[in-house]
């Protein structure tokens, strides 16, 4: 469960118990933030890249970021996307992972775990996985082009998903982590939609090239 502090960022119940994690999902209220000394990001191109930050900056191409190294938060950007932010409880290690449509088709959740067992060894059934605010199925209606992509993930939709169609990418992520094996019970999500919130969110769907961004982040203290 989200709910949002006083500086305007969202804080994930999930990761209460989990002390040594850092973690905000941003709202276009909070402009300040983060003001992390130590941000490590990447160059967004809606892949199944996933970089491994070891040190803080612009590491490259890619669309999640991992990390096990203290004191470095990871950071990403989105308007509309979901942002997901993952806890090794086991090994002390974290993820920043962007999804829009193109990264869940491309299942970039799947290489980011696959990526945290084979840097750190991790374990999905000791995830702690939290997705952040995002376009909603409310809003998410796609041409055939793109629709058509998700008949894998949505078997139960394949005459639908021939034409335009809504989508529900926070129920396709959730699929998709089901089939890896992350528990149910470790899993958090935000149902607000960016698109319909124009007063705590940006939205590219809404305000297309004139939309900010909002940044989320988690790191080890």
């Amino acid at each position: 469960m989200l709910h949002l502090d006083s500086d305007k960022v969202y804080r994930a119940s999930e990761f209460d118990r989990l002390n040594w994690v850092e973690h905000g999902f941003g709202t276009r209220l909070s402009v300040d933030w983060p003001n992390h000394a130590s941000l490590a990001s990447a160059k967004q191109i809606h892949s199944d890249t996933v970089l491994i930050a070891e040190r803080a900056g612009t590491l490259g191409e890619g669309d999640a970021l991992i990390s096990a190294v203290p004191g470095l938060a990871l950071s990403i950007r989105t308007a509309d996307c979901l942002p997901i932010l993952i806890a090794d409880q086991r090994n002390t290690a974290v993820a920043a992972v962007h999804a829009g449509w193109r990264g869940v088709v491309r299942e970039i959740l799947a290489r980011t775990v696959e990526a945290m067992g084979r840097e750190f060894g991790a374990r999905p059934k000791d995830l702690v996985v939290v997705i952040g605010p995002g376009i909603g199925p409310c809003c998410f209606e796609v041409g055939p082009e793109v629709a058509c992509q998700f008949m894998s993930i949505f078997p139960d939709r394949q005459e639908d998903l021939a034409g335009r169609a809504k989508l529900d990418l926070r129920k396709a992520l959730l699929r998709q982590m089901g089939q890896i094996g992350i528990p149910e019970g470790q899993i958090g999500l935000s149902e607000e939609c960016t698109k319909c919130c124009s007063e705590l969110f940006h939205s590219y769907r809404r305000e297309r090239e004139a939309a900010g961004r909002m940044s989320s982040l988690i790191g080890i203290r």
